[in-house]
This record gives structure tokens, C-alpha cells and sequence, in this order.
């Protein structure tokens, strides 16, 4: 078997080889490099239960988002039928105390919880990479000045952070929701990417790159950004999930957004209302089981990448 680029653990020290879905090799490489074949991780990844069952669950959860509510002609918020009814053929999961529509509630909430996963997720990976990458390849006065800021940043009480500031907006949405989270949830992602950057700064295909005159930014983009994919890609799953249960932990606590639906805001109401001891199954149950299966479905699918990209985890 040919030899396969060093995949990186946690603290940044060489591991087993990797198959990550990358396809050109190094610029820096020597003539004649192995590539890595998407063929190769497709062979893994479809037999591999895990990654299968994860991505499935979280697909399904999407589409669910996306098609059901074209599938209800009630609106989330509208008090359309009698109050605490059963599910029925009028109302698939029945209806709230108010008379709101339980199913078109779930769908639309759903959605956001995507939206809020996406944005929320996606920001602090962006800025973890922005700062990581910085910090690992310039090192000196840069690096210390970055690490304080993410050292500051992480001893931050995250959530009561947010708390105090969703109490004080007047006018709350998914979009300001997922800024908050973003901005405060990429310390300890941070401080992973500079380590691993730390290690890859001094080997021989950067060294090749700074000697044919690329810049520093090229060599992050394509150099040193390539071989951490695998890690990157891990990393984003993780923020994804991290967002959503922050984003439904805001909205369970009220402080979510005030003119629109989300799961969190569906079990918050719930209690309000003493949905549980009422016996309306039909209100907390279905917004729990999505939150469930949204962030579980992220963590399966997660623990089956790491198995793919790290032989040493694969099963045989």
C-alpha cells in the first residue's frame, strides 16, 4: 500500500496516515507524491455504520426542514384550532393550549435550528481558522497577542454572556442569535488549529513553498489548510452541533428570538403553559426528539469521520 500523508492528533503530533477526501497533493510536494483518491474514502465511508446512520439522521432532519412547511397551511403562530387537541387529521401533532399547530410549530423550528447551527457553527470556525492559522504560522509577538485574546475570550462565561445580552435586545432573531454564539464559541477550536499548524509550519513542502516565493497566505491556503482538512471538517461538525444546543438552550430560557419559532421556544412554552402535567405529550415531545436527533445524528456522523481519517480507528 502506498504511503498516505500524516494525519495529526489533538496535540498536534504526527499520527497514523489519513485518507482525506483531497484529491491534488501538496504544491510542495516531491515529483511523483501519492494523491489521496476520492474512490479510496467513498469505499470507507459507505461501509462505515456509523457515518452512514449520522448523515442520514441529519439529512433526513434537513429535509424535514425544508419540505414540511410546504406540506401544513397553518402558521406557526396562529391560533387556527381548539386548544390542547389530540393529534388528528387536521392537526398531525395536534395543537398547543392556544390552539397553535403543533406540526407547522416543529417544522419551522426545525429550520432554524439548521439556521442557527449553520450561521452560529460556521462563524466560529471561520474565525478559529483565521486566528489558529495566524497564530501557528507567524509565531513571535503575533502569536502571544492572539493566544491572550483566545485565553480571554475562552475564561469568558459564554452563556452568561449571551444572556445578559438577549435580555437587553429589544428585537431578537436567529440572525443576531447565531452572531452571539459565533463570536463566542471559537476559542477552544483556536487554540487546536494553532497547534496543529505549529507542527506543520516546519516541515520540508512549507519550507519548498516559502523558497518559490509564495506568500504567507498562499502557503495557509494551499499548503497547510489541505493537510488539516480531515481535522477542519471534524472541527466544523462540532461547532454545528455546539450552536444548535446554545441556540436551543437561549431559546428554552425565553430569551430566544421574540417573532418567530424555534424548538427551544417550543419547550419553553411547554412549561410555561404545564404541558407535562396536562398530559399534551404531543407539545414537548416532538421538539426534544429534534434536537436529539439533529446533534446526535452530528456526533455518530462525527465519530465515523474520525474512523475513516485514522486507520488506527477504522474497523476492518
Amino acid at each position: 500500500m502506498s504511503t498516505q500523508p500524516r494525519a495529526l492528533d489533538e496535540r498536534g503530533d504526527a499520527a497514523a496516515p489519513v485518507v482525506a477526501p483531497i484529491v491534488p497533493a501538496p504544491a510542495g510536494a516531491a515529483p511523483g507524491a501519492p494523491r489521496v483518491r476520492r474512490s479510496e474514502f467513498l469505499y470507507f465511508a459507505l461501509r462505515n455504520g456509523k457515518l452512514v446512520l449520522g448523515l442520514s439522521i441529519v439529512l433526513l432532519c434537513l429535509l424535514i426542514a425544508l419540505v414540511g412547511p410546504l406540506l401544513t397551511d397553518h402558521a406557526p403562530l396562529a391560533f387556527e384550532g381548539p386548544p390542547a387537541e389530540a393529534p388528528s387529521r387536521e392537526h398531525w401533532l395536534g395543537t398547543t393550549a392556544s390552539g397553535q399547530d403543533v406540526y407547522s410549530q416543529f417544522v419551522h423550528g426545525l429550520r432554524s435550528t439548521f439556521v442557527v447551527g449553520a450561521l452560529g457553527g460556521g462563524l466560529a470556525a471561520l474565525i478559529a481558522m483565521v486566528v489558529g492559522f495566524t497564530a501557528g504560522y507567524r509565531g513571535g509577538i503575533v502569536d502571544e497577542i492572539l493566544s491572550m485574546l483566545t485565553n480571554v475570550v475562552l475564561v469568558i462565561p459564554t452563556l452568561a454572556v449571551l444572556i445578559i445580552a438577549a435580555a437587553y435586545l429589544t428585537v431578537r432573531g436567529f440572525v443576531a442569535e447565531a452572531l452571539f454564539i459565533g463570536f463566542t464559541s471559537w476559542p477552544w477550536a483556536a487554540r487546536a488549529v494553532r497547534a496543529q499548524t505549529f507542527s506543520l509550519v516546519s516541515r520540508d513542502f512549507v519550507d519548498m513553498a516559502r523558497l518559490s516565493g509564495r506568500s504567507s497566505r498562499q502557503i495557509i491556503l494551499r499548503e497547510i489548510a489541505p493537510n488539516m482538512s480531515s481535522y477542519l471538517l471534524l472541527m466544523f461538525i462540532l461547532l454545528f452541533g455546539g450552536a444548535i444546543l446554545i441556540g436551543a438552550t437561549l431559546d428554552f430560557l425565553g430569551l430566544g428570538p421574540s417573532n418567530a419559532m424555534s424548538l427551544g421556544l417550543m419547550m419553553n412554552n411547554a412549561v410555561l403553559w404545564g404541558a407535562l402535567l396536562l398530559g399534551t405529550w404531543w407539545w414537548f415531545i416532538p421538539p426534544g426528539v429534534g434536537i436529539m436527533a439533529v446533534v446526535g445524528g452530528l456526533y455518530v456522523m462525527n465519530v465515523g469521520l474520525d474512523e475513516i481519517f485514522n486507520p488506527r480507528l477504522r474497523e476492518l
